[in-house]
């Protein structure tokens, strides 16, 4: 008879009724040094289908493949940390204030064909460029955003300056990164609340200008206050600050945890969040699979911990001290994932990218003082569908974004369903570090509760949109009993955790 579970280990695994008690080691182990060197394990897609890591500062890193993205389909978050790392074509906007400042414009060595026509050097052309969809459209922005517009000229393009300009304070401009076939693209980080527009200028090599219509959007940094609901957080929205706090807030929280990378293991950050069950003795998060297994190396993560509401924390951002968390930390003790994730890889395991992590109610808890050692008495939990969501209809997903530490942001948008393996939100702009956040559908903006329908997935390279895998029909309620049921384990690094068949549940 196959064994409905399949344990990944070599070696033999001690297996007791009860938790494996835990000690400081695990929050020891996250120094000031190896929390500032975690990244998010943010996967995406280029044009051609082929998977990447995106890091922090925005490189694609080949996924399971050597071939590196050629550069019209890299795309371009930006920042101030890495910024050496970045090609000198491409523009750097971060840190606006009072409202933007930005690095030097960079000029490109070729934005098109060259210009001209004619004999003789006589310029006949006289029809400026077309500049079209211009992305984000309208609403409600986070500090940090992707622009995006087609821009075209049969002449070939001099320049293509995108222009910001906050209500009361003088516009500036910034040179787009040309991404190719006309899509030209830009960041810009530290956008601070309030009163927006912007909109596109471009020149052709002829010297013909064209200036888009304005744009106009609000910028709301949010964040903060895990009680009841103090905003309206039910419209559309592409990457915002969450600032209706209640249950979404207390139980989403971020996961800390390593993995293989390089020549040894690195540090990288999700989200997961606190799931309702009725298990005496411990507490489930349900996340994303590739934030609790690695299907290139087939290991589970390492030195796990998840800190609930970190928006509230009183610490600058993200520094592992779980001391000045509302809630403090909790270790893991295991991960599962389906047989179906470990063993395919990236991207043609998307389907199964769920997953759980297993915490005890005793020995897993360090820092604030709770009334409650277990983790879903002191920070509540969301009920998870296993059911279909309703289509064409507002979902929102929720994260703990890398670039807005330690924000807790949201997108709102309507979940179409994309094929038989992932819904999709196609205007969402969630960053890195939010991947196995919830999506949440209905929400109860007022209470900040509702049903987990899915989990935040994977996107494109070079365009908004989050996939979510489909809980219903599919192996996740097996898995969550499993994760509800199994014994602890005792395990080397990277065999903390199960693989379920999903073909004997």
């Amino acid at each position: 008879m196959v064994s409905a579970l399949r344990l990944a280990l070599v070696a033999t695994l001690c297996l007791s009724a009860s938790a494996i008690p835990k000690d400081g080691a695990r929050f020891d182990h996250w120094t000031g040094q190896r929390r500032i060197q975690a990244i998010p394990r943010d996967f995406v897609l280029d044009s051609d289908g082929k998977a990447y890591l995106k890091k922090g500062d925005g490189v694609l890193e080949p996924y399971g493949h050597s071939q590196k993205p050629s550069a019209h389909k890299k795309f371009v978050p930006l920042g101030t940390a890495l910024r050496a790392k970045i090609p000198r074509s491409v523009p750097i906007v971060d840190d606006l204030a009072g409202p933007l400042r930005g690095l030097p414009e960079h000029k490109f060595r070729t934005l098109g064909k060259p210009g001209g026509g004619g004999t003789g050097g006589k310029v006949t052309d006289k029809t400026p460029p077309t500049i079209e969809g211009l992305d984000p459209s309208g609403g409600t922005l986070g500090s940090t955003s992707d622009f995006y517009a087609t821009v075209n000229d049969d002449g070939g393009l001099r320049s293509v300056k995108f222009v910001y300009q906050k209500a009361g304070f003088s516009a500036q401009s910034f040179d787009a990164y040309n991404a190719g076939s006309g899509l030209f693209i830009l960041t810009i980080t530290g956008l601070t609340d309030g009163s927006w527009t912007w909109w596109v200028q471009a020149q052709d090599r002829s010297r013909n200008t064209a200036t888009s219509s304005k744009v106009s959007f609000i910028v709301d940094v949010g964040g903060g206050g895990g009680g009841g609901g103090s905003g309206s957080c039910d419209t559309k929205t592409a990457n915002s600050g969450w600032s209706c706090g209640g249950a979404v807030q207390n139980a989403t929280g971020r996961i800390y945890f390593e993995m293989p990378y390089g020549a040894g293991w690195g540090g990288f950050v999700c989200s997961g969040t606190v799931a309702t069950e009725s298990t005496s003795g411990r507490s489930i998060i349900i996340t994303a699979a590739h934030c609790v297994y690695d299907d290139a190396a087939k290991k589970f993560a390492r030195n796990v911990i998840f800190i609930p509401d970190q928006d509230s924390t009183t610490g600058a951002g993200t520094d592992l001290n779980c001391g000045n968390d509302p809630m403090g930390c909790w270790a893991t003790s295991l991960g599962v994932v389906d047989k179906n994730w470990a063993d395919r890889s990236f991207p043609n395991n998307v389907a199964w990218d769920y997953a759980y992590y297993v915490v005890s109610d005793t020995g897993a808890h360090a820092g604030t003082a709770v009334t409650s050692d277990a983790l879903d008495v002191t920070a509540g939990s969301l009920p998870v569908a296993f059911t279909s969501p309703s289509t064409n209809s507002l979902a929102h997903a929720l994260g703990y974004s890398y670039s807005e530490d330690p924000n807790f942001m949201y997108s709102v948008d309507s979940l179409t369903s994309m094929n038989s393996a992932n819904w999709w939100l196609a205007n969402s702009k969630l960053s890195g570090g939010s991947s196995g956040g919830p999506w949440v559908q209905p929400m109860d903006t007022s209470s900040g509760s509702g049903p987990i329908v899915s989990v935040n997935s994977w996107g494109y390279s070079s365009s908004p949109g989050m996939a979510g895998p489909k809980l219903s029909g599919t192996s996740a309620s097996c898995l969550f009993s499993k994760a509800q049921t199994n014994a602890f384990i005792s395990a080397p690094d990277g065999f903390e955790g199960i693989v379920v068949d999903p073909s004997t549940c």
